[in-house]
């Protein structure tokens, strides 16, 4: 599952993604046709309209509401759970004010917009695997202490079709949102208020293009290009970090299969292959000048987020390495088989998440020809279990100390913990409920922080009994400050 942000007025500086109307679903719509498109880039925008600038469909309290009508339900084989986490939306669309429990602060002003799977089926189809749910846009808008949420499911060509023939015709991504030309990203670019980065993987030639749009203009200028080091293709790269002046290419042996690609059936590995004899490396390249400046090879590896990037210097101020951070599974490539979704809904109880740490790679820039791996911290501190994170935005490709994570709490089957990661202490602490499964943690600063970890934590949780709720967790001390329950689930 992927993140993405809506700003909420026109006057919002760059990058733009999709600026709200007064019709949530008029907009989404709009925005779809004029080629915006998934990617994961996630923030939360100060708002400069009032509440009574939204629409509010309906008010999740004890006053009546009028839903719209239930799309229908999803057919589960014998023995699945229907926990929300992996059950289908019950309904297109929804916008409402919820009732807070606690205190949202005051300071938090914006709207947070995620993407993801929202849809499991259609018609007696059911998707495979958790990549490939149909995408539904949720929204959190913040102002006052109160709460607007409201979802929209994307009317891509993909759903279209499907609705159309009652079948699953072919998929649709379901990453984030951002306006973007021909709409061609990787999974999660890297956007700043200067620039937009994105890694193209060329199936063609094995190798990846790093491309730079700028501020205030939509053309995309090559930066630079890697050529793969082993393989017959590139390693897959649904995420990739940056310094303050390099772009850190990863090349890890889970590379892209054209004739998995291509069947129709689904395949073990999804649409990659295995290939640990073809190894794995790490890149550095230059933002200024394209040049790579590093290329070792590193342990074997495989990893869908990268946390972040920072530069090693020595005690007269040259870069001697770069660090980057990872939500790494031990080069073990079953992550994928266990999110196949009649493995996820078969919990039974018993502890069969793979392992996962924060893998930290050191890249030297002195020419030698490799790097290392290890673990940041004991896999211990956060449950063996580490993905979907976040880190203080502006501590973005500098040296920081926290981030914010999917954790485990044993025994489970996929990350069901919020888990606070101290890269300093080399400690964790995680919030957790029975039965629940949290989406990916967002950190929000707040405005004038003077310490790294002052802000608060975003997240969707969804509830076996199918409930779903919003939670606002304290960045420093990590305590719940407020929930508000949604009035259906949200997967």
């Amino acid at each position: 599952m992927a993140f993405s942000v809506l700003p909420s007025s026109p006057s919002i500086s760059w990058p733009r993604r999709m600026i709200v109307s007064n019709n949530m679903s008029d907009n989404i719509n709009k925005n779809v046709k004029e080629g915006f498109v998934s990617s994961p880039n996630k923030g939360i925008y100060k708002s400069q309209r009032s509440l009574q600038d939204l629409t509010v469909a309906n008010v999740a309290s004890s006053r009546s509401t009028t839903p719209l009508p239930a799309l229908p339900p999803q057919p589960l084989a014998e023995g699945h759970q229907q926990h929300g986490a992996w059950t289908s939306i019950c309904q297109e669309r929804w916008e409402g004010e919820l009732v807070v429990q606690g205190e949202i602060p005051l300071w938090l002003k914006g709207t947070y917009l995620r993407n993801g799977p929202g849809i499991w089926h259609v018609g007696d189809y059911n998707v495979r695997h958790l990549f490939d749910g149909y995408a539904t846009l949720v929204k959190l808008h913040f102002e006052d202490g109160r709460l607007i949420s409201g979802h929209r499911q994307l009317e891509s060509q993909a759903y279209q079709a499907a609705k159309k023939n009652q079948k699953i015709c072919y998929h649709n991504a379901n990453t984030g949102v951002v306006r973007l030309g021909d709409g061609r990203v990787c999974a999660h670019p890297i956007v700043t208020e200067e620039e937009f980065l994105i890694l193209l993987p060329d199936l063609l030639k094995p190798g990846y293009l790093v491309v730079r749009m700028v501020k205030g203009s939509n053309e995309r200028k090559v930066i630079g290009r890697v050529n793969c080091r082993g393989g017959p293709s590139p390693g897959w790269v649904h995420s990739f970090p940056v310094t303050q002046n390099y772009v850190v290419v990863p090349e890890m042996p889970l590379r892209y299969c054209a004739q998995n690609l291509l069947k129709a059936e689904p395949t073990p590995l999804y649409k990659f292959q295995w290939h640990p004899q073809s190894k794995a490396y790490m890149h550095v390249m230059c933002k200024t000048t394209g040049n790579v400046v590093a290329s070792v090879e590193v342990p074997p590896y495989v990893a869908f987020h990268f946390i972040n990037a920072y530069e090693e210097r020595d005690e007269d101020g040259r870069v001697t390495a770069v660090i980057a951070d990872c939500c790494e599974h031990y080069a073990n490539t079953d992550i994928l088989e266990k999110l196949i979704l009649n493995n996820l809904r078969s919990f039974n109880g018993e502890d069969v998440l793979p392992d996962a740490r924060v893998g930290r790679f050191r890249i030297p820039l002195d020419g030698s020809p490799y790097g290392t791996l290890e673990a940041a911290l004991d896999p211990n501190e956060h449950g063996r279990g580490m993905d979907m994170c976040s880190i203080n935005p502006n501590y973005l490709g500098k040296k920081y100390r926290y981030a914010y994570a999917c954790g485990a709490h044993r025994p489970c089957n996929f990350p069901n913990a919020i888990t606070k990661i101290d890269l300093e202490l080399k400690k964790a602490k995680s919030w957790y409920a029975e039965d629940t499964v949290p989406s990916e943690p967002f950190f929000v600063p707040r405005s004038g922080a003077t310490e790294e970890d002052y802000g608060v934590v975003i997240s969707i949780i969804s509830e076996k009994n199918g409930g779903a709720y919003a939670l606002v967790l304290d960045g420093s001390t990590f305590e719940e400050i407020a929930r508000a329950k949604f009035p259906y689930t949200i997967p």
